[in-house]
């Protein structure tokens, strides 16, 4: 018995550990950058990502295409970054910028070269043609009221306005020049890469009068808009192919000579090419440059700018 007593108190003793040691802290849950329902769809290849997801409205409630958002390399929320809103077009969706343009593979390549801060971008969608949902109407009111706020409450973006740019491509192009000029203020650069600048009746505008044509009429409007636009500063970038869209290249060149009878900043991009990705994509780091303040990527250009500027970020 006394035995048995002994053989039990040895088994306890190797069952213990030799000092108690306190618990391992479990380890951290790393939040996301954005939360659900956004997904992380591609990483660049300095660390940039790429994240999906829908931004509800009530006044769209068919809407079930999703928002694509780029984070920098880096991302932190304790600090505050430049945006840059994207606007698709017709046909088209969001994906233009993630595929056809390899949005997160230039930026992380131009931030990483030193050429543009790091910045977030906010690309929204619209109908799936013009005719049934170009950038007016209730994709106007989408995009200022939903998209705008909700990157407001969801991204750590700088606030002045001189820190935020639209820019879109063929009729997105049109969309940030439109909606740009109709809503001062809330956009401090503003870009048309192959777009047109008179409304067509397509989309909200199928059936308008001469009125509401008239008030989504992008020349009209910076001659209206002119002096607030040179009292806050407001930039405009243009670019066009010149050898397989000589239609979209004529209104780039009459649109900045408008721009420069009024008095208004902007840069005229133009260089050979078409209506297309490849000439998207090659004036993408110059559109970037012009949009955050870098000036070593903006060739070629014709038109009136200011000298290049510093790359514009702001710290916490």
């Amino acid at each position: 018995m006394q035995r048995l007593g002994i053989a039990v108190a040895v088994a306890a003793a190797l069952c213990a550990s030799p000092a108690a040691a306190p618990a391992a802290a479990a380890p951290a849950t790393l939040q996301p950058p954005l939360a659900p329902p956004f997904a992380q769809i591609e990483t660049g290849p300095s660390g940039g990502t790429l994240w999906q997801g829908l931004i509800r409205d009530p006044a769209v409630p068919a809407l079930r295409r999703p928002t694509v958002v780029y984070l920098p390399p880096d991302f932190t929320r304790s600090r505050r970054y430049p945006v840059v809103f994207f606007l698709q077009g017709f046909p088209g969706s969001p994906y233009q910028f993630v595929s056809g343009l390899r949005l997160a593979a230039t930026a992380d390549a131009e931030i990483a070269a030193g050429a543009i801060p790091p910045f977030v971008a906010v690309i929204p969608p619209a109908g799936l043609d013009a005719y049934h949902g170009d950038w007016t109407g209730v994709w106007e009111t989408y995009l200022v009221r939903r998209v705008v706020g909700w990157a407001r409450r969801h991204l750590p973006i700088a606030v002045p306005a001189r820190l935020h740019t639209l820019a879109g491509l063929s009729a997105g192009g049109y969309g940030a020049i439109d909606i740009g000029l109709r809503h001062p203020g809330l956009f401090g650069v503003l870009e048309a890469w192959s777009g047109y600048f008179r409304p067509l009746r397509a989309g909200a505008l199928v059936h308008a009068g001469p009125a509401r044509l008239a008030a989504h009429d992008p020349t009209l409007l910076a001659r209206r808009e002119a002096p607030a636009l040179r009292a806050r500063g407001v930039r405009v970038f243009l670019s066009s192919g010149t050898t397989h869209d000589r239609a979209s290249a004529a209104a780039a060149r009459a649109f900045s000579r408008e721009l420069a009878r009024l008095g208004v900043e902007h840069r005229l991009w133009l260089a050979p090419g078409g209506h297309d990705g490849a000439l998207w994509r090659e004036q993408l780091p110059a559109a970037l440059a012009y949009a955050l303040g870098g000036g070593a990527r903006l060739a070629p250009t014709i038109g009136a700018h200011a000298p290049p500027l510093a790359p514009q970020g702001i710290a916490a």
